[in-house]
Formats: C-alpha cells, sequence, structure tokens
C-alpha cells in the first residue's frame, strides 16, 4: 500500500513539474493518456499493477510542497495604485490537505502555473506595505485637516453673505440727532447724489451713504445743487441734511467779483457811495453760522495776508511772480491776479489760504484764454497783458474792447503815454470818469499822463473778454479814441487834430465834467 502511494505520488509530481514548462503536442498527448487512462485497446504499460490495486485510488490527497508558500503575499505588480486599492492581508493559516478529485487537481495544478514571489520579497513586500499603510493614514489625516478648513471657510463665508444680505435690505444706519456743530462740505462740478453721499459720510454729517441717498432720492430739489460750499450741521439725520443742503442760507464761500472792480474799497465823488472792493466781497462770503457763533475772515486780515511776502503761499503764478516781488505797494500787489466772475472758496480755511485758492482758480481761468502764448500777437509778457487787459476792462464797453486794445498796442509800440484816466484814477480813494489837471499832473507807479508805458500793476480783475481782446487786438492804426456821451458812444482816429473833435463832443456832453 505504501509503495503503491509513493508511485502514486511520484507519477503526481511529475504531471505537476510536465505543466510548468511549455511542452510540444506529443507530450501533451501522453499528458492526455495519463489522464484519462489508456486508450481502448491499448497493451498495458510497466505501471499496469496500478491499475490492479483494489483499493479506491480515483481520489488522491492533495500534494503539498512544503518549501512552497501555500498563499500568493505579493500582488503581480507594484504600482501605488494597486496597492492603494487593495489593502496588503497577512495569509491566514492554510487549512488541512483535502482530498480531490483528479479534475480538481488539474485546476490546482493550472493555478499553481502562476508565478510565485521567493521568500525574500515576503518581507520587503510586508515593509512596503507598512509604509504604505503610513502613507494613507496620513493622507486621510491631511484630507480631514483640509475638510476642517474649508468647511470653517465655508461657514464664514456665509457669515458674510447673510451679513451683507441684512445690510442690503435692512435700514441703512442713521445719526437719530440732535445734530453737532456745521461743518463745510464741498460739492464738486458733475457730482452725483451717491458722491456728495460720500463727501457727507467723510465730513461726519450722515453716518450712511445710504441714509443720505434714500433721503436725497425723495427730494426732487436735489437737482438743484450747484458746485460749491456748504454749511450743514454734523452728526444729522439723513433728512435734516438733505433739507439743510437745499436751504438757501446753506451755501457759502461763494464770490461775485464784477469786472473792473479793485482790491480796495472806493467812493465815488459826486455820490459818495462806496464801492465794494474784493477784500469787502471777500470776507462777506466767508462767514460761517449765525448770530453769536458766527465766524467770518475780516477785511483787514485780508489786507494783511495779501501783503505777504510769501507769494508762493499766497499761489501767485510763475509768470507774475518777478513782476509781483518788484510791486512798488505791497498791498496793491495781488491787484488783478483774483479774476472778475464767480468764485467759490472754503471759508472754513485761513486768510493765506482762501487768497491762495482764489488766485490759483483765476490763474487757470486767465491761462486757459491763450495768456500764456498771446505774446506774438500783442509783444507783451503774460503778465504786461493782464496789465493792458484791466486798462481795457476800465475804459471800453464790451464791443470796443478789441480797438482800444489795439490803441495801447500802437502807443506803446511808438512809446507815446497811453494818458488813460483810470490810471489816475486808481491811486485815488474818491473817483469820477473825468479828473483833475491837478490829478493828471502827479506822478504815480500807475499814472500814464505822467510817465510813459504800462502802470506798474493790473489796476482791476479785468473780464475773459478783456483778457481775450488784449491777447487778440483788433488790426488798425488807431491811436486814440475818447467817449463822447453817457450811453458810451465811443471814437477811434489815428489823427490827433481828429481826436481834438472829438474831445469837443464829449465836453458838449457833459460827460468830461468833473465833480471836484
Amino acid at each position: 500500500m505504501t509503495d503503491r502511494w509513493a508511485r502514486a505520488e511520484e507519477r503526481y509530481r511529475q504531471r505537476e513539474a510536465d505543466r510548468r514548462y511549455r511542452r510540444d503536442d506529443r507530450a501533451w498527448e501522453r499528458d492526455g493518456r495519463d489522464r484519462g487512462g489508456r486508450s481502448a485497446g491499448a497493451a498495458a504499460g510497466p505501471h499496469d499493477d496500478w491499475d490492479d490495486y483494489e483499493d479506491d485510488t480515483t481520489v488522491i490527497p492533495r500534494y503539498t510542497d512544503d518549501d512552497e508558500p501555500l498563499y500568493d503575499d505579493q500582488p503581480l505588480y507594484e504600482d501605488d495604485s494597486y496597492d492603494d486599492e487593495l489593502d496588503y492581508e497577512e495569509p491566514e493559516p492554510p487549512e488541512p490537505p483535502k482530498r480531490t478529485t483528479r479534475s480538481s487537481a488539474r485546476k490546482s495544478a493550472a493555478k499553481d502555473k502562476e508565478p510565485r514571489p521567493s521568500r525574500g520579497s515576503r518581507g520587503k513586500r510586508s515593509r512596503v506595505a507598512s509604509r504604505k499603510a503610513a502613507e494613507r493614514k496620513r493622507k486621510r489625516r491631511n484630507m480631514w485637516l483640509i475638510g476642517g478648513v474649508l468647511a470653517v471657510l465655508l461657514v464664514g463665508a456665509g457669515g458674510f453673505a447673510v451679513k451683507k444680505l441684512v445690510g442690503e435690505f435692512g435700514p441703512p444706519e442713521d445719526f437719530a440727532g440732535p445734530a453737532g456743530p456745521l461743518v463745510v462740505v464741498q460739492v464738486h462740478p458733475g457730482d452725483t447724489s451717491s458722491q456728495i453721499a460720500q463727501t457727507m459720510v467723510e465730513k461726519g454729517v450722515v453716518a450712511s451713504t445710504g441714509a443720505f441717498f434714500e433721503a436725497a432720492v425723495r427730494n426732487s430739489n436735489m437737482s438743484s445743487v450747484q458746485p460749491g460750499y456748504y454749511q450743514i450741521p454734523s452728526r444729522s439725520p439723513a433728512a435734516e441734511a438733505v433739507a439743510a443742503l437745499l436751504g438757501k442760507n446753506s451755501r457759502v464761500g461763494n464770490l461775485v467779483i464784477s469786472e473792473g472792480r479793485q482790491l480796495h474799497d472806493q467812493h465815488d465823488v459826486n455820490t459818495g457811495a462806496r464801492k465794494e472792493g474784493i477784500y469787502t466781497k471777500i470776507a462777506a462770503a466767508s462767514c460761517i453760522g449765525t448770530g453769536p457763533q458766527q465766524k467770518c475772515v475780516t477785511y483787514e486780515q485780508l489786507d494783511a495776508a495779501g501783503s505777504s511776502s510769501d507769494l508762493a503761499g499766497l499761489g501767485v503764478p510763475s509768470w507774475a511772480e518777478q513782476s509781483v516781488r518788484e510791486a512798488p505797494d505791497r498791498k496793491r500787489q495781488l491787484e488783478g491776479l483774483i479774476a472778475a466772475g464767480t468764485l467759490d472758496f472754503d471759508p472754513s480755511g485761513t486768510p493765506q489760504q482762501i487768497l491762495r485758492q482764489l488766485i490759483t482758480s483765476s490763474a487757470a481761468s486767465y491761462e486757459s484764454t491763450g495768456l500764456l502764448t498771446s505774446s506774438a500777437k500783442n509783444k507783451l509778457s503774460p503778465y504786461e497783458t493782464l496789465i493792458a487787459a484791466s486798462l481795457v476792462e476800465r475804459e471800453a464797453l464790451p464791443q470796443d474792447m478789441p480797438k482800444v486794445a489795439r490803441v495801447i498796442v500802437n502807443r506803446l509800440e511808438v512809446e507815446q503815454p497811453l494818458q488813460f484816466d483810470s490810471t489816475v484814477n486808481y491811486s485815488l480813494d474818491r473817483t469820477e470818469v473825468a479828473t483833475t489837471d491837478e490829478d493828471r499832473a502827479t506822478r504815480t507807479p500807475w499814472n500814464t499822463y505822467a510817465m510813459s508805458g504800462l502802470p506798474a500793476n493790473p489796476i482791476s480783475a479785468p473780464s475773459l473778454n478783456a483778457l481775450r481782446a488784449m491777447e487778440n487786438p483788433e488790426p488798425g492804426d488807431w491811436l486814440y479814441f475818447v467817449t463822447i456821451d453817457q450811453k458810451g458812444t465811443t471814437l477811434f482816429t489815428e489823427s490827433y487834430s481828429e481826436h481834438l473833435r472829438n474831445i469837443e463832443k464829449a465836453q458838449q456832453s457833459g460827460i468830461l465834467d468833473s465833480g471836484r
């Protein structure tokens, strides 16, 4: 019995060895005969005694080699993706050998043909698996951390969105009152209601732009707001701030300077009426508040600031700086540098700051007419053109300005004294159209009867029309002109004899009569 089992085991080993290697068709045929027994009519071979064995050997135990591992513990492909998907587990202990049929044995043998790892690779695989497991654990931990951070960000974003949504659909922040001290707010040219609202918030007038904007859109008069400066109580409820902005007394720092006005006050010879100067006009426009709380810049403060030698601090333009520095009278050095027209300034500033703002804006207005390039036509510097324009302003009506400008240019070219009565009156406290012989004979830095050339500085605030006329004089040979009636009729000529006849006409109308 033992020998038969030994022979059977040897035959089994041989068959298994044959299956592990490629064999030719004859080998497969022989193997097939071994599996299925001898073919019908075949002669008995040397192993007939195996078939003579009477015991049931059709079922034999599966042979297991003690030197081979019972289970595959290493995958065929050692890539990370495979390992990450299938965790390695240690093999369970092998079960006891089972009795199998020949067909089962053949299937098991076919499976055993697959390559098996060596013993040495098992330990290495265990270390790799441990490392991979640790790496997966670290990845899972990192994923949890990233997930936590994302959760915090999502919660924060959600909170912000809710807060913004509540802010947009809830009532905007507003002051409850009572209002505080007055502040000055500027409305710039072209400002919209939203931009005005932003300025109001920055100045502390209202609590939020939304509150002011809602109050503004409910008031149809907002469209009438003009650029300029306005006094409005601080910390005001939005509706009250809008009402204050539209109030008739809210605008401050608004200055209207008529053409030909001078810095200082003058009085009329015939009526004694005072003609307010520019400094007086500025002082009146600078007041903030009412009653005992009212604050204003005074005439005296402006006069003192205008006499300062700090020309840069006063905003004197570079093209006028040298002539202003050489002015014969410091109190008159800024004459003509503040233009005629409507101007706005911040009344909360110092006297020097106010003058600087007015002079800077006036210089920009003058330069816009082409002042800096006018010398090509009149042969005068920018400051000399400004002086001549002030003479045109005082001597001519708008329709005659280009002709008067030509008379000035023509006389300067031949060095003939200008002999303008306006230059005589400039230094007088009491003025009139006509002048006396004594006044004309008095030599001053401005009296063009007593000297040739232009006065030392402008004698008034010229309009832009007078400035343009001086920049572009009308072509002509005129050297003389005189106004012959109260209507302002003016006659021009290049002949002195004709000019004398025109003077007689003026005397007959009484326009040249003096009140002194």
